[in-house]
């Protein structure tokens, strides 16, 4: 039996509604995280609602992949940023789904108290570790990681308690020693190893030297299907925003900040900022190859049965 964190009643909810003929609004579902920052850059620049004319842009953030996830089951998203974890679940569990573009690659690091004992991957038997939602994509990558050092969950009789706390939340609950290490999406790595804590997994250590989907741009695929022209006018406008994070680093940068000052009250040190976008790539390509070889691990993980063929899904 897999894990399964999305209802089948809200699947058959999504099947039964399909999205309206020349839509007047298009609804954006992201995360206050750095590995969505074309997110981000395209809100605070306006670049999206430029993009669509005059079809209104309705922006809703999440805190992770499987509440979004859920959101889009219920018919409730159109166009969203989200990790290749829920986004591969969601295409294996029949949801009308297509993957437009890539978003961001790497940006996630595990992180463990400063005064905690843990020095390595294999010191995690015992210990408490925050993923930002069971189901979503770092926790998928914890998974592996413990599998990979003989490790296992307490919920497949290992002992390492995985527990879900929300990125922005995660100081707070480092401070409050609920938990002693972090899977944790940028710019939070940063944001914790600035406060002493100590990064013992980077972005390149955590999968595939770094070479894997952080973030990848989704769209329901009956929108798609009946509102062509906004589709492209959304890519074009990602394509733009990531280009202006590749171009101009220093503008992205505060452009995030700007944006993730009004989703979660907190502005990050620029120097933060800084060693974060080090850690994270941005692109707009889908890497086909990784999107398989994750499938595979969300099958280890017992979010699946089966890894399913994902080129129909991508957007041609």
């Amino acid at each position: 039996m897999t894990r399964n964190s999305i209802p089948t009643l809200l699947i058959l909810s999504m099947l039964g509604s399909a999205a309206a003929q020349d839509a007047q609004t298009v609804r954006l579902g992201f995360f206050p995280n750095l590995t969505h920052a074309p997110a981000l850059v395209g809100l605070e620049r306006g670049t999206f609602q430029k993009a669509l004319g005059k079809v209104k842009l309705d922006p809703r953030e999440f805190v992770s992949g499987t509440t979004l996830t859920e959101a889009f089951a219920a018919g409730q998203i159109d166009i969203a940023y989200v990790g290749p974890g829920p986004a591969i679940n969601a295409a294996g569990r029949g949801m009308p789904v297509q993957f437009l573009a890539g978003a961001s690659e790497a940006g996630a690091v595990l992180v463990v108290r400063k005064d905690s004992s843990v020095r390595s991957y294999r010191d995690l038997g015992g210990k408490v570790v925050a993923v930002p939602s069971l189901g979503n994509t770092q926790d998928i990558s914890l998974r592996h990681i413990l599998n990979e050092n003989g490790l296992k969950s307490r919920t497949d009789g290992g002992t390492v308690t995985i527990t879900p706390v929300a990125p922005a939340d995660v100081m707070t609950a480092f401070a409050a020693k609920r938990v002693e290490v972090t899977l944790v999406p940028e710019p939070w790595g940063a944001a914790l190893e600035a406060q002493g804590h100590r990064v013992i997994g980077n972005e390149k250590t955590v999968w595939r030297d770094g070479k894997y989907p952080t973030t990848v741009v989704i769209v329901n695929s009956r929108f798609a299907q009946a509102n062509p022209q906004l589709v492209t006018a959304f890519l074009k406008a990602h394509t733009e925003a990531v280009a202006f994070i590749n171009r101009n680093p220093v503008g992205a940068q505060t452009a995030v900040n700007a944006q993730l000052l009004e989703l979660t009250g907190a502005k990050l040190d620029p120097r933060v900022l800084q060693r974060a976008f080090a850690r994270t790539r941005f692109t707009t390509n889908l890497d086909l190859a990784a999107l398989t070889e994750y499938a595979k691990l969300n099958v280890e993980a017992g979010y699946a049965r089966n890894a399913p063929d994902l080129a129909p899904f991508i957007r041609k």
